[in-house]
């Protein structure tokens, strides 16, 4: 283990070095300066979780484009993500060396080069490894959103500042297909990226305009290179992983088991030699902290079957219903709509009432709209569809906001920025497995189904019988009328996975109300500390 000395660089005051100040002495911002703090954090956040999904939509154009297949295609999703994953649980460390007005300000900057420049690249490869460095670049953006946004507000108006950051979180990957799928439409691809361009000018303006003066402190610590390596293989390769596990038909690949493999021993040994690491780049000693460990719990396992659920609806909108891109992004839109309107009453509000009875009520209602969204069939209008995932968006204020200031409760100063960077990094990697898991498990389901139809379908059977002969009457040959018969099979069996999944969400989701009561009783954010 590292046993070189921390220098720990403290000012005395602010005359003798205006740009490293103890946190606490400051006092949190006010009125109009907190206002736009709190639109440019926010901007900061929805920009960076914008571009985990806006360019999903755009890979089929963007393949074409450069005379790719649609499979090599991915590598422009999976490389940003993959380096945001590993970027993600740096962020405390890299804040304690460099400050976090600094670290956002680098990082938005970079990120909004990156932007530029994969707009700008004219050959595939060059174009992977921009973003390649955009997601490298954005990995702290988040979690740092998330701590100058809490450390600028007053103690008791921090539930309004969770809100604000966690609506940004939700709507942000709802967005990105929707505005995705429109500007490739209407435009060109290479806007997908340009428009970070002036949203990220502008966080950099007012960030360091409003934080002038209010850099936290730093500490020249020493690089934990071996954290730091195993974190990148350990996290690297089950990011990988989860990304192409299902193209490569899982346990079945020796791929998959040697990334799997790798990625276990990698996080095993990085957890063993964080805990012990004088200067570990990942702080697991919160997960000490009973609360932090079941927040952070909950809000992994949570977000893991959210983003499942979330994910399974447009491959059955797209497969079976017919929809397209844009309209599949349309009618799952409404699911931001509640979070947006009533997640500033649950911040203002929460420090009121204990949170873990907030949370219960957000899995209650994210169990009742996954049941509710198992009533939709393939007769099922997009209004239909549309309320649907609006009922189902009516948990996400109860859930992210209060289980924020459950995580963070108790906290103080730069502990914030760690723990926002650990619990982030949970967060984005259970979405990472519920997509890989759920999208396995919806396409096993539906060819599970798809052989029982089969069976059934057989001369001699009533619907059978029935079915082929008003078919014969269209004057459709035989191998017509088997090819119909088996698309209506697909749709029925695709429809019947769907329900499968959305029941199995429903009841996770209810075994996740009961375990919140494992956490201490918290009133609101009550986290303490500030820039």
């Amino acid at each position: 283990m590292s046993s070189t000395q921390t220098i720990e660089v403290n000012q005395p005051s602010n005359i003798a070095n205006p740009s490293l100040d103890v946190p606490n002495q400051l006092e949190p911002l006010k009125g109009g300066a907190l206002v736009m703090l709190t639109i440019a954090t926010a901007m900061v956040t929805f920009m960076e979780v914008l571009d985990t999904t806006i360019a999903n939509v755009a890979v089929p154009t963007i393949s074409g484009t450069m005379g790719v297949s649609a499979n090599e295609g991915t590598s422009i999703i999976s490389s940003y993500s993959l380096a945001a994953a590993i970027a993600v649980p740096l962020t405390g460390w890299l804040a304690r060396r460099v400050g976090e007005v600094r670290l956002i300000l680098w990082s938005v900057a970079l990120f909004t080069l990156f932007s530029m420049l994969c707009g700008l690249a004219t050959d595939y490869n060059t174009l992977v490894f921009f973003r390649l460095m955009q997601g490298l670049c954005s990995g702290p953006m988040v979690p740092l959103g998330q701590s100058i946004m809490m450390n600028s507000y007053p103690p008791a108006k921090r539930g309004m500042a969770m809100a604000f950051w966690a609506m940004t979180v939700v709507i942000a990957p709802v967005m990105g297909p929707l505005l995705g799928g429109y500007i490739t439409a209407n435009y060109s691809w290479e806007w997908i990226f340009y428009i970070n361009i002036p949203v990220g000018l502008f966080c950099m303006y007012s960030i360091k305009t409003l934080l002038k003066g209010r850099e936290t402190a730093v500490s020249y610590q020493p690089i934990d290179v071996v954290g730091l390596v195993l974190l990148v293989i350990g996290v690297g390769s089950l990011q990988y992983m989860l990304e192409h596990a299902n193209d490569l038909g899982w346990f079945e690949s020796s791929e998959v088991v040697v990334l799997c493999i790798t990625a276990v021993v990698g996080l095993v040994f990085l957890a063993v030699w964080e805990w012990y690491d004088k200067n570990p780049v990942v702080d697991l000693h919160l997960l000490t902290r009973r609360n932090f460990t079941v927040g952070t719990v909950l809000q992994t396992v949570g977000f893991t079957i959210f983003f499942g659920a979330m994910v399974v609806m447009p491959l059955w909108l797209q497969g079976v219903m017919g929809y397209d891109s844009v309209h599949s992004g349309i009618a799952t839109s409404p699911v931001a709509l509640f979070a947006i309107f009533f997640s500033p009453v649950i911040g203002m509000n929460m420090h009121k009432v204990d949170v873990r009875w907030l949370v219960f009520a957000g899995f209650g209602m994210f169990a009742f709209g996954s049941w509710y969204s198992s009533l939709l069939s393939p007769d099922s209008t997009i209004e239909q569809i549309m309320w649907g995932r609006f009922v189902f968006g009516l948990g996400i204020p109860f859930f992210f906001i209060p289980l924020s200031a459950l995580i963070m409760e108790g906290l103080e100063g730069e502990e914030i920025t760690r723990a926002a960077g650990l619990s982030n990094f949970l967060r984005t990697l259970g979405g990472a497995i519920g997509t890989a898991v759920f999208v396995t498990l919806w396409s096993r389901r539906t060819n599970f189904h798809h052989v029982r139809l089969v069976e059934q379908l057989h001369p001699g059977n009533p619907a059978y019988d029935t079915f082929m002969a008003q078919l014969n009457s269209t004057g459709l040959s035989e191998a017509a009328r088997l090819t119909a018969l088996n698309n209506m099979a697909t749709s029925q069996a695709a429809t019947m996975a769907t329900v499968d999944v959305l029941y199995l969400s429903s009841g996770l989701f209810i075994v996740l109300m009961f375990c919140v009561f494992f956490a201490k009783p918290v009133k609101g954010a009550s986290a303490a500390g500030g820039h």
